[in-house]
Order: C-alpha cells, then structure tokens, then sequence
C-alpha cells in the first residue's frame, strides 16, 4: 500500500453546551482556558477521542485507555512485548511497530522502556539500558480553542449517601463543585505531512479512515461531565492539495477559517487558488 500521497489540512468546528469539554485537574477540574478566557480542548484530549473511535472501528491501537481497552494487558511496555517480542528496541522496532497500530503510524509514538534485567555493574558503567525510541507521526492535531471567551458556571453538588460510617453524619468528601461551559464554539486544525508519512507507512486509506471518524469525534464519549448531545461536531473543513509538499502553508490556508469563523459557528471560507475545501457536515 502507498503511503500519502498528498499534504492534507483540515479543521474542525464544534458546539459545547452545558458541558466539560476537558476539565483541568490542577484547576478543581475547571473546563479549561487560557489567560484571555477562551475556552480550550487539549490536543491530547481530541486525541485520545480520535483513539477510541479509531478502536471502535477495528482499527488496532497501541494507547488504548484503561476503560476502553480491548485487550489484558495492563501496560503499553505488556503491549509492545508481546506483539514485538525480542524485537522490540531492535532496528525493526519503527518499521514493526507502526505495521501493528494505527495511532503509531499516524501520531508517532515514544518508546521508552527500562529494560527488565540489568546487572549493577551494567547500570554503573552504562546508566539504563532501557529502550528508547522515537516515531515521528505524520498526523499532528492542535488544541481546541472557543471563538470568543467562554462563561463557566459552577454549581456546588453533595452525595445523597455516606460512603463511609454509620450515615449519622455527613463527611466532607460528600461536598464538591461541578463546572460547565454552557455554550460555546470551539474550533481545532490539523494536519497530514506525507514526508513523515513515507518514514511511518501512514497511507491514503489511513487518511480516509480519519476523515470518516473525525465528524464522529464524540459519539459514544457520554460522560457525567459531557452528557449526550452536549458536545456536537457543526463542520468539517478538509483541504487536499494537489502534491506532497503542499500548494500553501498549514498556516496560511488554516487562517482562511480562523479570520471568518463567527461566533455562532458559521464561516464564509476564502478559497485559494487551486485549492478548493470540502466541507462535511457534522455526524
């Protein structure tokens, strides 16, 4: 199969209503935001959404979460084992490895394992003899930031029941705050470099893949914090260009969106010349 043939960007358009997109847990698990009140997603977190959805789908991922893996094992140094074996840290270990899982090939990956047995004389002359080895992905996604500064609105929540002692007293572990966005609209960018894409495997089908799940980023990703329907993909803004190195910058053609997108989501796109956007309703 041939790798990506073209440099892809796209940017995606998204709607919050009485959610928690990404809580930050140094901040009482407060959506998050930057320094000028505008909302933000990480790029780890859309991630992470892209992995499960890429999972479901029967795609075979090495990151898989703890509460959606499909398989036993209980670490991704179990994982690269056992579908690397002895060859893991080898000089096949990049070619392999981005083979087995898609996020591998796609987002790139940092294997850094410390080796299971070591003598003290090894350690003392050499340091860790562990594995390390970088995988550069093609695919990068960028944070989510809202359009304009968004409100956050906090409410404080009690349990109905003890958890612990004879129920005749209240705890303080009973008592919390919950926060939410209670409207908003996010946009996020991305890019496919097919460079990086000759090093990894990452393939025109590979692309595809993410352009079918992308407008499906929060089906299935219901939460307490995110209740069904609160967290909404409104579009999808996909630019193929005609060779690999790219007509525009990632820059220059993302900025088309980022100066005409409105606050209620909507956006006129001025079209480069000789690069004409497709655009993709939300799921």
């Amino acid at each position: 199969m041939s790798t990506l043939q073209n440099k892809i960007d796209f940017a995606v358009v998204l709607r919050v209503t009485h959610a928690n997109p990404n809580g930050d847990p140094l901040n009482g698990n407060r959506p998050r935001a930057d320094y000028d009140g505008h909302g933000e997603i990480t790029d780890v977190c859309i991630k992470r959404k892209l992995r499960n959805r890429l999972l479901e789908s029967g795609k075979s991922i090495f990151v898989q979460s703890d509460d959606q893996k499909i398989d036993d094992f209980k670490s991704l140094k179990a994982r690269a084992d056992a579908a690397l074996g002895k060859k893991l840290g080898s000089s096949e270990t990049v070619k392999l490895a981005c083979e087995q899982w898609f996020d591998v090939r796609a987002f790139g990956q940092l294997f850094a394992f410390k080796s299971d047995k070591k003598t003290k004389k090894e350690t003392d002359s050499e340091g860790d003899s562990g594995v390390s080895i970088g995988i550069r992905g093609p695919v990068t996604v960028q944070s989510a930031f809202s359009v304009e500064p968004v409100d956050v609105s906090s409410t404080q929540i009690t349990k109905s029941v003890s958890g612990e002692g004879d129920g005749s007293k209240r705890g303080s572990d009973t008592m919390g705050m919950k926060h939410r966005v209670d409207s908003g609209i996010y946009v996020f960018y991305g890019s496919m470099n097919p460079q990086l894409a000759e090093r990894t495997g990452f393939s025109d089908a590979d692309a595809e893949a993410l352009k079918q799940l992308l407008p499906k980023l929060f089906e299935n990703d219901e939460s307490a914090a995110r209740p069904a329907g609160s967290m909404e993909i409104l579009k999808m803004i996909w630019w193929k260009h005609n060779c690999k190195s790219g007509q525009y910058s990632s820059a220059k053609v993302h900025r088309t969106l980022r100066e005409s997108i409105q606050p209620d989501g909507s956006f006129e796109l001025e079209e480069l010349e000789g690069l004409k956007p497709e655009i993709i309703e939300g799921f």
